[in-house]
C-alpha cells in the first residue's frame, strides 16, 4: 500500500499480533489488516504510550479498559503524523523535538552543575559563617579538647608552670581590651622542635617548642598569638569544618537544629587536623591581630619581624618549619600588615613578665 506505514494491531482481547498497514488523514488513521479487515481510529481516541526516545517502538492504543493496540517500528511514523494531522500534535511525541530536548538536558545540567559549583564556593562558605555564630561555646570547648588529643596524640608536653605563666600573661595583656570574652583561653606547649602554632574551637591554643625557642621577644610569640586568638574569637575553624560538613548536615542546622552538628563528633576532632584556612581568614586574622596588638599597647612590629623571620628560612628548614605552610606568608600578607601599622596610631607599652624571655623559652627544657 503506497504511503502506507507497516505495523502489528492487537485487538486488546488476545496477546495474537496481526500485520497490518496503516494511511494517514488529518482526523484519524485507517488501518487495513492483512486478513483484509479494515479499522478507523480517530486520532481523538488515539493516545501514544510508548515511542518518546529514538529508537524505541511506538505503540499506541485506543479504548479502555483492554485498549486495541498498534506497533509500529518504522521511525519516520510520528514524523509523518505531525505533517499529516497538525492539529492533533500535541497528542503525540514529535521527534523533531529530540533535538531541542537534548539541548534543553545538556543545558539543565549545565545549569544544575554551575549551581552546584556557586553553592560550593559561595553559599557553603557564607552559610557557614552564618551557622558558626550559632553553635554554643560548649560544643566548641569539647571539640577542641578532642582536637588537641587528636593532633598532638601521644607527643610529650612541656610542663612549667612559672614559664607557661609567662606566656599566658601575653594571652592576657591581649585579651584585657577585648570585651566579653566568650571562651577560657588555655595554652599547650608541646616538645617538638617544628616550628608551628594553631588555635582549635573553644579557646585552646597549641605552641610548638620550634616556635618559641624561635621567637627572640616576647613581642614576636605575642604577634604569633594575636593572629591565633582571633582565629578563635572569628570562629575561623568552626566555620571550616560546617564548610567541610555535607550540605545535609548544614541545612539540618539551617532548620535551627544543631543535633545534627554535635554528633559530628570525634570525626570533626580528626578533620580538623588536616583542614586550612584559606586566604581571606589568614588575612582577617593577621589585620585583627594587629589591631589586637595596638589595642593592648603591644608592639606590632614583633609579628611582622617574625613573620619575615620565618619567611626568610623557609627555603632552608623545608623539613623544620610548619607555620610557613600551614599559615603561607606570602610577600603580599607581610606588605599588608606594614601599611596597616603605618596607618594606625599607636603607642607601645613593654611587656612585663615574671621572667627573662631568654629563660622562658627554655619552657621544655626544665
Amino acid at each position: 500500500m503506497p504511503g502506507a506505514f507497516r505495523a502489528n494491531y492487537l485487538d486488546g482481547r488476545s496477546a495474537a499480533r496481526r500485520p497490518a498497514s496503516i494511511r494517514m488523514a488529518q482526523t484519524g488513521l485507517e488501518i487495513s489488516l492483512d486478513d483484509g479487515a479494515r479499522l478507523w481510529w480517530p486520532l481523538q481516541e488515539v493516545h501514544q504510550t510508548q515511542g518518546s526516545y529514538a529508537g524505541e517502538q511506538v505503540r499506541l492504543e485506543r479504548g479502555h479498559p483492554f485498549p486495541e493496540v498498534l506497533l509500529v517500528d518504522d521511525p519516520e511514523f510520528l514524523t509523518a503524523l505531525h505533517e499529516t494531522a497538525p492539529t492533533f500534535g500535541r497528542r503525540f511525541h514529535d521527534p523533531r523535538n529530540r533535538r531541542r530536548r537534548i539541548l534543553f538536558t545538556i543545558g539543565a545540567a549545565l545549569i544544575s552543575i554551575g549551581a552546584g559549583v556557586l553553592l560550593y564556593m559561595w553559599g557553603i562558605p557564607a552559610a557557614s559563617g552564618v551557622l558558626a555564630a550559632r553553635v554554643p561555646v560548649s560544643w566548641e570547648e569539647r571539640l577542641g579538647d578532642a582536637a588537641v588529643n587528636e593532633i598532638v596524640g601521644s607527643q610529650p608536653r612541656c610542663v612549667d608552670a612559672d614559664r607557661e605563666a609567662a606566656i599566658m600573661a601575653i594571652v592576657n595583656r591581649l585579651l584585657e581590651p577585648v570585651p566579653n570574652v566568650p571562651y577560657k583561653f588555655r595554652l599547650t606547649v608541646v616538645n617538638d622542635s617544628t616550628v608551628n602554632a594553631f588555635a582549635v574551637p573553644g579557646g585552646q591554643i597549641v605552641l610548638l617548642r620550634g616556635l618559641v625557642e624561635r621567637s627572640t621577644t616576647p613581642e614576636e610569640l605575642a604577634g604569633v598569638l594575636a593572629h591565633e586568638i582571633q582565629h578563635v574569637l572569628k570562629r575561623h575553624a568552626t566555620r571550616l569544618l560546617l564548610q567541610h560538613a555535607s550540605t545535609g548536615l548544614m541545612l539540618v542546622a539551617v532548620s535551627g537544629d544543631l543535633t545534627g552538628v554535635m554528633a559530628y563528633g570525634l570525626e570533626s576532632a580528626r578533620v580538623l587536623g588536616t583542614l586550612s584556612y584559606s586566604r581571606g581568614l589568614e588575612s582577617e586574622a593577621d589585620s585583627e591581630g594587629v589591631r589586637m596588638l595596638m589595642a593592648a599597647d603591644l608592639d606590632p612590629t614583633g609579628m611582622i619581624d617574625f613573620f619575615e623571620k620565618l619567611r626568610a628560612v623557609e627555603g632552608d628548614l623545608p623539613s623544620a618549619t610548619r607555620y610557613v605552610t600551614s599559615h603561607p606568608l606570602a610577600v603580599e600578607r607581610v606588605d599588608n600588615l606594614k601599611k596597616l601599622v603605618a596607618s594606625i596610631p599607636h603607642r607601645s607599652r613593654p611587656l612585663e613578665l615574671n621572667r627573662e624571655w631568654d629563660d622562658v623559652r627554655k619552657i621544655c627544657r626544665g
